[in-house]
């Protein structure tokens, strides 16, 4: 998905400017959605750019300011802030996940792109969310528990999708949409034409 810069940026900061303070979005540190957003400027996925929300979210339990009763959790909270401040995101195909889990990640999604208005919760909401997830422990963001997620999102992907011709052809759609692919080709060209004369 090709996005102008100007309508990127209105993406990232249209939920910060209708957001009130109470907002999950609002608390979303500032450093995060500018590298989210350059990331997105540079042609990289949408779900690389949301990586630097689920990273705040670990720093987040790291140093105690809540905890996640899982990774899942964590990770989940993360891409949901990623949706709402404008990462272009989209959310599971329906049968990957639960359909609550759907419509949440669905709802989050047009909130970010302006499709639709967000809704602050209640106050007295907020603050349960806030409880109770201060009342969960913080192993949800040790290393071994990341590393057991990442293993466990590694055996359920496809082996098709981890096989060599399956990483050039992503290595190759990277480098069209980042817009280097003619700068790579003349580079191979030059290789080849070196290993040529030096036989």
């Amino acid at each position: 998905m090709v996005i102008a810069k100007s309508e990127l940026h209105m993406a990232f900061e249209r939920e910060r400017r209708s957001a009130p303070e109470t907002r999950e979005a609002a608390m979303t540190e500032t450093k995060t959605v500018e590298r989210a957003k350059e990331e997105v400027e540079q042609g990289k996925r949408p779900s690389t750019a949301a990586g630097e929300f689920v990273r705040e979210e670990m720093h987040h339990i790291r140093e105690g300011k809540h905890g996640a009763r899982s990774t899942k959790q964590a990770i989940a909270i993360g891409l949901s802030k990623a949706r709402r401040a404008g990462v272009p995101l989209k959310p599971p195909s329906p049968g990957r996940t639960s359909e609550r889990t759907h419509e949440a990640a669905e709802r989050d999604y047009e909130i970010g792109q302006g499709r639709r208005k967000p809704r602050a919760p209640s106050r007295k909401r907020a603050r349960a969310v806030s409880k109770a997830l201060k009342r969960e422990g913080r192993g949800a963001a040790s290393k071994a528990a990341l590393s057991q997620q990442a293993q466990r999102s590694a055996r359920e992907r496809r082996r098709t999708s981890r096989s060599p011709k399956a990483a050039a052809q992503r290595g190759a759609a990277t480098r069209t949409r980042t817009g280097i692919a003619s700068e790579a080709a003349r580079k191979a060209a030059r290789t080849r034409k070196r290993q040529r004369t030096r036989r």
